[in-house]
């Protein structure tokens, strides 16, 4: 993980893979019909992480096909403990493929029953001007309580901020007790969002597969992320995100509106 001044609840990746997956994404000359796939690609990735770093572990031995002929034929170790529950929450509508990609991956390895996919339908508000003033939740579908699972907020763009501090606050508002966990993960996030969901909810886990800020001064630019949070920057006017992928959610839908 890239060394950063945000705090020990950030872990931004620092790998020439991700990295180049997601200047994949992010490149002019990547389509609607390539992104879905480099997006799975990189969910994959991110939940691969989420899951060894926050989910409990139990110490396991299991047997294997080859315990039929020989009864030492088990592996011991640390694996995910099965009986937590993770909740996925899709945010409409950049949020509903990467969501969907983290489903289907952990159900490769946690027991189906556990895993629950849950919706909420966040907009953006704004002025006359175009600036975001906030977000607004128009809906949801969630599957029940939350109480000891880990809830995931699989977020491409962490622009602001305000969609994951939202989703935080439906979930913590919820009734039956607090989760284990709650994580958002994003592709790219901005120091702006970083700040904002690091200080309105301390405990919150946030990883991103790349930390934008290139609006930032060149002092900055040269130190490690948050080493100058006054002279850091990644939004721009409008808050859209410099250098980010423009446009993740029309792109993945190719609705422009």
């Amino acid at each position: 993980m890239l060394t950063h001044h945000y705090g020990p609840d950030v872990l931004l990746f620092d790998d020439p893979y991700t990295s180049t997956l997601l200047a994949t994404i992010g490149s002019p000359d990547t389509g609607t019909a390539q992104l879905p796939a480099l997006v799975r690609s990189a969910y994959r990735r991110l939940l691969e992480e989420v899951l060894a770093r926050e989910f409990p572990v139990r110490d396991l031995q299991v047997p294997t096909r080859m315990t039929a002929r020989e009864p030492r034929a088990f592996v011991r170790g640390p694996q995910l403990c099965r009986e937590t529950p993770l909740v996925i929450c899709a945010v409409i509508r950049a949020g509903l493929l990467p969501a969907q990609a983290c489903y289907e991956a952990a159900v490769e390895v946690l027991p189906p029953a556990n895993v629950r996919l849950d919706f909420l339908n966040l907009s953006r508000t704004i002025d006359a001007e175009h600036h975001v003033t906030g977000v607004r939740l128009d809906g949801s579908k969630i599957g029940g309580p939350v109480a000891g699972a880990v809830v995931l907020i699989p977020d491409p763009m962490g622009a602001t901020g305000g969609t994951v501090c939202r989703a935080v606050e439906v979930y913590r508002s919820l009734p039956g007790g607090a989760p284990h966990r709650l994580v958002a993960a994003h592709l790219m996030a901005t120091p702006e969002a970083i700040r904002r969901v690091t200080t309105a909810h301390p405990g919150v886990r946030l990883y991103a597969g790349r930390v934008d800020r290139g609006l930032s001064s060149e002092r900055a630019l040269r130190s490690p992320p948050g080493a100058f949070p006054a002279e850091e920057r990644g939004l721009d006017d409008v808050q859209y995100i410099v250098p980010g992928a423009g446009g993740m959610g029309e792109l993945l839908t190719n609705s422009w509106v």
